[in-house]
């Protein structure tokens, strides 16, 4: 049996103070996760992984420096302390890395009140598999689909722990149950492909396999014979799909260590209208069952609800310790780490404010148009914004989809975009960041 993952991060620390770190910290994570895919209703691969990792980060005044490994035994952890002592010892200086002051940590949480972990039990390859041929056989089953690509379903579960020198212990789990389905319509060179996919924490909440097939059948079959759209200026409505990437860019942009470095598009924004009056975006660490919630961070500060935007205007950075001492602020208790490298700021739930319209509601008003569903690849310079992707999706005549689009190009500046956004009633709830269609006005389009 292996040990438990407290007993593997104290271990770790001890090894640490015993090489001469002035101050340390350590994580374990154990992993086992599941995946079946199916082909022609038959087994295609099956995979199955488990195992534990450490990862240890040691302190010499400014200088840090991180280890990794997946053998437990003492003499390991007592030379991954040696090496990563030696490694600080020859690391630049830097002057804001350092762990948290005891007062700042987190300490008292109800882990049970996340619902990260479905305490049902692992399921059966057998059951995975019948939900991965399920999706197979609803795609098949929507006229106008030749073939199913890929079908599968997965389940994995995530145990982690992490303690510090400055007296931080804290751990959880997480589980996740997922089917998906890529289909296929036409042939030869007239085929086209498309997608659908759904994830849980707990498995009770998981949609129906057949649900997940039927939708990706009927999104391959709607994308059968594109034509090039219109070149010009026109609105663009990114569905709820694809709605959140957009988000994703403010996001990074509003990143501690881009800011910290001066090579953000929005660097001089703070306090400033990046989206519409009276939108609001949201982080939220608290939700229930969603993969993004978390009691504290990677440097074991307690997580807390904040407004990144408020009716529409940024009201702060996404910050870890280092960056945020770096530009003289308190961290946003943002940080993420993985076992191989020290925290770094990154973003968990968000919601965006949504509009009061359906999607066919805006459609109707855009009268003509593209709606992105998919997009290709990405030209975006972090530094000014700019913004170029290719897409396909539909193109919109008198409020109505009018054909398939395949391959065009949309272009705009993403400040300047952000500001021109109308969203949908359409975000999904379960979602770790809950984005609706987003109409956008006045985009360059051209056809491939």
């Amino acid at each position: 049996m292996p040990p438990e993952l407290s007993d593997l991060t104290e271990a770790l620390l001890s090894a640490a103070k015993a090489a001469g770190a002035e101050a340390a910290d350590a994580i374990a994570v154990e992993g086992r996760a599941v995946s079946i895919d199916v082909r022609g209703g038959a087994l295609e691969q099956a995979e199955r992984s488990e195992g534990v990792e450490i990862g240890l980060r040691v302190l010499i005044g400014g200088r840090q420096a991180c280890v990794a490994a997946s053998d437990l035994s003492a003499r390991t952890m007592a030379d991954m302390a040696e090496r990563a002592v030696a490694m600080a010892r020859e690391a630049p200086e830097d002057p804001h890395a350092g762990l948290a002051d005891p007062a700042q940590l987190a300490s008292g949480w109800d882990i049970a009140a996340y619902e990260l972990a479905d305490p049902s039990p692992e399921p059966e390859a057998a059951a995975l598999q019948a939900d991965a041929c399920a999706a197979e056989a609803a795609a098949l089953a929507v006229s106008g689909v030749a073939q199913v690509q890929s079908a599968s379903a997965s389940w994995s579960c995530r145990n982690l722990f992490m303690a510090a020198t400055n007296g931080f212990a804290g751990g959880y789990a997480r589980t996740s149950r997922s089917v998906s389905a890529v289909a296929i319509s036409g042939e030869g060179a007239t085929m086209e492909r498309d997608w659908a996919a759904e994830s849980r924490v707990f498995q009770a909440d998981l949609p129906s396999a057949i649900e997940v097939g039927t939708r990706a059948g009927e999104r391959a079959v709607a994308r059968a014979h594109p034509r090039p759209p219109k070149t010009g200026a026109f609105p663009v409505l990114l569905d709820e799909r694809v709605a959140g990437s957009v988000i994703g860019h403010l996001l990074s942009a509003i990143n501690g260590t881009s800011i910290a470095r001066g090579a953000s598009w929005l660097r001089d924004a703070l306090g400033e209208e990046v989206l519409p009056a009276g939108m609001n975006l949201i982080e939220d660490p608290f939700r229930p069952r969603i993969s993004g919630s978390r009691p504290f961070d990677a440097e074991g500060l307690p997580t807390r609800r904040r407004a990144i935007v408020e009716n529409g205007v940024l009201t702060g950075w996404t910050l870890d310790l280092a960056t945020a001492r770096k530009l003289g602020m308190e961290s946003t208790a943002s940080a993420s780490r993985g076992t191989t490298a020290p925290p770094s700021p990154t973003t968990g739930n968000v919601t965006l404010t949504q509009g009061t319209q359906s999607r066919d509601a805006l459609l109707t008003e855009m009268g003509t148009g593209l709606i992105v569903t998919s997009f290709i690849g990405a030209t975006i310079n972090p530094t000014t914004g700019d913004y170029s992707r290719g897409a396909n999706g539909f193109w919109v005549e008198n409020g109505e989809i009018a054909w398939p689009v395949n391959e065009c190009t949309i272009a705009g500046n993403l400040r300047e975009m952000l500001r021109r956004i109308t969203p949908a009633n359409d975000a999904r709830a379960h979602l770790s960041h809950v984005v609706p269609s987003l109409r956008i006005e006045g985009l360059t389009l051209a056809g491939a």
